[in-house]
């Protein structure tokens, strides 16, 4: 397998969206098989996936398909503008924090910046929580589906590559975070 016919495999695999968005490059240095560069709001169109192709070789096929979507799922899920409440009342502080520096209003600027400061937290943190892990191991699996694997196929080979990477990584065991989604994926 060479590098160049493995991620032109990888990059016929993804959905459109993630041809756009996800760039796959080769990192040989890095300890994990596969990352994913956690996109900030700045970096819609370039996010990042890195794959150790000396590691990833351990994987069968259908793991490193599944593992792959799973990462692609992951990284177009996170949505930072996607208006909800806690959007809208970040820039309503964004806003007023702007208002209250041009006024030179100390409290108004205490104010509206921990206002901002509680809302970006909660939306940072929506991006990075365990919900996020679930829904890219649902979203892979749809993926997986529409490419031909059955359901159950698709979460099988999920599973075993969670449970092979802290083999293959040398992590020991899982950590709370996989044994949640393992856990999720015998359902």
């Amino acid at each position: 397998m060479s590098i160049e016919q493995e991620i032109n495999r990888l990059q016929d695999l993804m959905p459109a969206s993630g041809r756009i968005y996800c760039k796959i490059r080769s990192k040989p240095q890095q300890t994990e098989i596969i990352t994913t560069v956690f996109p900030l709001p700045w970096q819609s169109r370039n996010r990042l996936i890195y794959i150790n192709f000396d590691l990833w070789r351990k994987l069968s096929i259908p793991q490193r398909d599944l593992l792959f979507l799973r990462n692609v799922a992951f990284s177009l899920g996170v949505k930072w503008f996607k208006f909800n409440i806690y959007q809208g009342i970040f820039f309503t502080a964004l806003g007023a924090l702007t208002l209250e520096i041009t006024n030179q209003d100390i409290v108004g600027i205490v104010l509206s910046g921990s206002l901002l400061t509680m809302t970006g937290n909660h939306i940072w943190k929506q991006n990075r929580s365990i919900e996020k892990e679930l829904e890219a191991d649902e979203g892979a699996i749809k993926i997986a589906i529409r490419r031909g694997y059955s359901p159950e196929e698709a979460k099988k080979h999920l599973r075993e590559a969670i449970e092979s990477l802290s083999t293959i990584e040398s992590h020991g065991s899982l950590n709370f975070t996989e044994l949640l989604r393992v856990q999720n994926l015998m359902k």
